[in-house]
């Protein structure tokens, strides 16, 4: 008896680890045609979401497009993933996403913790990195010192954090909020004093919200750190060379600056000024 219940329970366990490589099988292939995005669709005209829309059509901006192409170029479905910021990173270091595109600037800690592609850029404005306030005080704001004492939000595990934390003076108290909509609100509330933010991001926070102003201060930003990438896992380097080359035709065909001007009309931007780049991908004024 106990004989057979020993070999029932082996051809048992046999079936189930059957069933478990069949499963995984049948994920890697589904996996093999869909190309999984992670965001943070709080960060305009980069990534944010169209309201009258839903589903993955609500995501929207100038690394929605970017991804969308990419994808279209692999011959994959693009699922978009999206979550806070600092999660995004999570996702890729943990291989539960492909990627992230995420506005993400370059930076050393970044370099050592996933591979990174090729330089991507969107807007002159995007590289610059400032701090938004209350349009009444926007114009006592025109120097670091100028935020002493006072209470300066920024988002979690990204640039401006890093940027606050060593250019601002010590007794500013720096506020982490997981989303720059909830950095924002907090400052139209009174619970924080200023947001730091990307320029471009800031114009279009301002251009829907009329209360609040740019300051007159800007970071100090290093020339690396100006440059956007896409962040993918340590094991993806086959996937990393094709990304590459998929950023390489985008910017020969001249997409970025169209994407970035559409972008930008979605977020309420004026676009009067157009964006050109050369032939390394850097802005033309």
């Amino acid at each position: 008896m106990k004989k057979t219940l020993k070999l029932i329970a082996l051809m048992l366990a046999a079936m189930m680890m059957l069933a478990m490589f069949a499963g995984c099988s049948a994920d890697k292939a589904e996996d093999a045609d869909v190309l999984t995005v992670a965001l943070s669709p709080d960060f305009s005209p980069m990534e944010f979401v169209d309201t009258s829309k839903s589903g993955q059509d609500q995501f929207v901006g100038f690394d929605v497009t970017l991804a969308k192409f990419i994808a279209e170029e692999m011959g994959k479905e693009l699922v978009i993933k999206a979550m806070s910021f600092d999660a995004c990173q999570t996702a890729v270091q943990l291989g539960s996403v492909d990627m992230s595109i995420s506005g993400f600037s370059w930076t050393p800690e970044r370099a050592e913790n996933f591979l990174l592609s090729d330089y991507y850029y969107a807007g002159e404005n995007e590289t610059e990195q400032t701090i938004i306030v209350l349009a009444e005080k926007a114009g006592t704001f025109a120097a670091a010192e100028d935020f002493s004492g006072l209470t300066v939000a920024a988002q979690s595990a990204s640039l401006q954090m890093n940027l606050c934390t060593s250019q601002l003076p010590e007794d500013t108290e720096i506020a982490e909020y997981k989303a720059i909509d909830d950095a924002v609100l907090a400052l139209k509330t009174g619970k924080v004093d200023a947001v730091a933010v990307a320029t471009g991001n800031g114009e279009a926070i301002i251009a829907n919200n009329p209360d609040l102003g740019m300051s007159g201060f800007n970071f100090e930003v290093d020339e690396a750190a100006e440059n956007n990438v896409i962040l993918l896992n340590k094991e993806s380097e086959e996937l990393l060379a094709e990304v590459n080359e998929i950023l390489a035709k985008a910017l020969e065909a001249g997409y970025y600056g169209e994407w970035y001007a559409e972008a930008q009309e979605l977020a309420g931007i004026d676009t009067a000024a157009d964006v050109a780049y050369d032939e390394e991908g850097n802005v033309v004024e």
